[in-house]
């Protein structure tokens, strides 16, 4: 009688006297030999492999790197291995001239968004549809997070197409999300006077060094960060100007400004009197010192913050950011017809991106005069 033929496990098949497992990767059929006689002990091994083959697919965690460490004698060409987008991505960021909070939030986004969804992957084998299917799936916090998490998966993809590790940037075709702008609310200058007014009033002693610094930041625009960091020695009364050339950020100290170039501000009256307070209080390297002799210069914005909402509250204004201030000055010199050019130079702004900001303010100033050219 006929010996039945043996029935072979799904994906298992014998080839000369071992056993070859067949599966699908990366988009095509894969046969790999294993050392393995044909033997019960030998197919229950196989079929082992091949389940966890299976299992790491199912994960995304079936890296390159992984795929050689189970089949180390593949034919596949190991040596031509291309990197996964998790260490790309590690490399580009390696890679980048940036500020270490910058850097922080590259690798936050990069954590939190798209490692988990494309880690694994090889960075020539991620599709515009993949990229699409991750970003529909995810829960974005706000269109300025999904905005930003996209621009910077577009320029890492950039990155690779230039160094040849792909011919196409996939992330080109996922849609950026329209991010309204925050809308510019300022006081008036009859409410900010009113703030540095009730300040001056209510805060005795070294207290007073927060009613200077408001008074400061409402007539010089400069914003938290670069007012933070102001340096005695770059104030030149005599003058009448301050050099602005570094920024507070997470508490650090560092020589660089938001627009990457330095300026000089120009000083009023009311700029030079905070000076003069802020100088009788601490005459230290900062021009405006912590009052409780924590440090050199006020780490955070959060720090004064607490006087600016006491006064807002007394006074019962709406309450706005700190950041308003800046608006404040800015319109407020728009208002008074100041040229454009000016005031986009004392704020560290374009001429343009000064227009687009405060376009309702530069056309209230002058809607009469133009009407009386008729």
């Amino acid at each position: 009688m006929a010996r039945k033929p043996m029935e072979w496990p799904a994906g298992i098949e014998p080839v000369g006297d071992k056993l070859r497992i067949r599966f699908t990767w990366a988009g095509s059929r894969r046969c790999e030999t294993l050392p393995y006689p044909q033997t019960p002990k030998g197919i229950a091994a196989a079929v082992a492999i091949r389940d966890q083959v299976a299992q790491l697919k199912k994960l995304n965690l079936l890296s390159e790197d992984k795929y050689a460490e189970l089949f180390p004698n593949s034919s596949y060409a190991v040596a031509s291995l291309k990197p996964t987008f998790t260490e790309y991505a590690q490399l580009w960021i390696d890679s980048r001239q940036i500020v270490d909070a910058t850097r922080r939030n590259y690798c936050s986004i990069l954590n939190n968004v798209w490692v988990p969804h494309l880690g694994s992957k090889r960075i020539d084998m991620i599709s515009a549809a993949d990229l699409r299917k991750v970003a529909a799936a995810i829960s974005w916090a706000s269109p300025s997070h999904r905005k930003n998490s996209t621009v910077l998966l577009a320029s890492i993809f950039r990155s690779a197409v230039a160094d040849e590790l792909t011919g196409r940037n996939p992330a080109a075709s996922i849609p950026r999300s329209k991010v309204p702008r925050r809308p510019v609310d300022p006081f008036t200058r009859e409410e900010a006077d009113r703030i540095i007014a009730w300040l001056y009033a209510n805060l005795a002693g070294p207290l007073r060094m927060y009613a200077a610094y408001f008074e400061f930041a409402f007539y010089t625009g400069l914003r938290p960060c670069e007012q933070l960091a102001l340096k005695r020695s770059e104030v030149k009364e005599v003058e009448r100007r301050a050099h602005i050339c570094r920024l507070v950020s997470d508490g650090n100290i560092e020589e660089r400004i938001k627009t990457k170039y330095t300026r000089e501000v120009l000083l009023n009256e009311r700029a030079l009197h905070a000076l003069g307070v802020a100088k009788q209080l601490h005459d230290g390297e900062f021009v405006f010192a912590p009052v409780d002799g924590s440090g050199p210069y006020i780490r955070s914005e959060n720090t004064p913050k607490h006087y600016f909402q006491l006064a807002l509250a007394a006074l019962k204004i709406r309450a706005r950011r700190q950041y308003d201030a800046r608006h404040t000055y800015a319109t407020m010199c728009l208002m008074a017809g100041m040229n454009p050019a000016f005031i986009a130079g004392q704020l560290g702004h374009s001429v343009q991106m000064l227009l687009t900001t405060y376009a309702k303010w530069l056309s209230s100033a002058s809607d009469w005069t133009e009407l009386n050219k008729l």
